[in-house]
């Protein structure tokens, strides 16, 4: 949580927020605390749960510390060190899952691990965060997609679908390599990848039947294919295939981060948090609050991208913030509601 409280802080700093002396963190690791610190090490309890062992938690724990060592501003070797022991760790992790259930979806999850500890190697070893980037961005959006993959088992078999699957995460795969070499700059096979990901689950994710059902299966689905559309947004605008104004990069990133990653997060927390937190967590109405943030938040950015405005990239990262906060009070609320039903359960 002090990595994503960092992580929205620096973001606004990055897009031209003035904030208070004491709350200005150094822009430049935003990508880092968000992808990393936040999600690295939220994953990585989510993955030791699932294991029942003890020491795949030195994953998040790991990834917990480095992202608390960059908030203090300590050195950024320790940083990278403990990066790469946690996703070390998060692989090792994935390894013990595939070997208990060897199957596509498992492997593509252990790519994914993969990916983010290459990242995190590079940047111990060459000194600079900047290379590992993409791959941390890669790690969760197939995170994500392996995920998705699992659920398909559950709908008819579509001829060549996994086929197709298994291709866009190789070029995915490859896509990353190439960004990164690039320094993240060009884009434009990543790009293509995450496009062809989003258009190969707007068609084969079971979203598309579970909409038509009510509370919080319908909210988990309105999520996905919203998520999916902002991925596809997102990939088509890393490309070099359009060319928008200055801010064209930055849509493209959180069209990716916030648009899809956070959204599924907000779609999932219902279902995921009390299997990590172990405690009831009600779903609510409220829960659209956070996601209509988001698509706004998002869509000014979006706006800012057509028109070069650096007043709505700011008042997108604003809404953005706000979005992530709301979420926040809004899941602190129900877990209050969960835990009176426990105390109180002819209440």
């Amino acid at each position: 949580m002090l990595c994503l409280a960092g992580g929205v802080l620096t973001g606004l700093v990055r897009a031209g927020t003035n904030l208070p002396e004491q709350l200005s963190f150094n822009a430049a690791i935003h990508s880092i605390l968000v992808i990393s610190g936040f999600f690295g090490t939220v994953i990585g309890l989510e993955r030791a749960v699932a294991t029942q062992r003890l020491w795949p938690y030195l994953a998040p724990l790991f990834s917990g510390l480095a992202g608390l060592a960059l908030l203090l501003a300590l050195d950024l070797t320790v940083v990278s060190l403990l990066f790469t022991l946690g996703s070390l760790c998060f692989v090792l992790a994935s390894i013990h899952v595939y070997k208990k259930h060897p199957a596509t979806h498992a492997m593509v999850l252990l790519l994914a691990a993969a990916l983010w500890l290459i990242g995190n190697s590079l940047w111990l070893l060459q000194g600079t965060f900047w290379t590992s980037i993409p791959y941390g961005l890669s790690f969760l959006v197939l995170t994500i997609a392996g995920e998705r993959l699992e659920l398909t088992r559950f709908l008819p078999p579509k001829p060549f679908s996994k086929i197709f699957f298994i291709a866009i995460v190789f070029l995915i795969i490859v896509g990353t390599i190439l960004s990164g070499f690039n320094g993240f700059i060009h884009n434009t096979w990543l790009g293509i990848g995450y496009a062809a990901l989003a258009i190969w689950l707007l068609r084969f994710d079971i979203a598309r039947r579970t909409i038509r059902q009510s509370g919080v299966t319908r909210f988990v689905a309105v999520c996905l294919l919203s998520g999916y559309a902002w991925l596809l947004v997102g990939g088509l605008l890393l490309t070099d295939l359009i060319t928008l104004g200055v801010f064209q990069r930055d849509a493209g990133i959180h069209s990716i981060a916030l648009g899809f990653i956070f959204t599924m997060v907000i779609g999932h927390a219902p279902i995921i948090f009390p299997a990590v937190m172990r405690v009831p967590i009600p779903f609510s109405i409220i829960f659209y609050i956070p996601l209509l943030l988001i698509e706004s938040g998002v869509s000014l950015r979006l706006c800012a991208a057509f028109l070069s405005s650096t007043t709505l990239r700011e008042a997108g990262a604003v809404v953005n913030a706000v979005a992530i906060l709301a979420f926040i009070l809004c899941l602190l609320w129900q877990v209050r509601l969960g835990v009176r039903s426990i105390k109180n359960p002819h209440d």
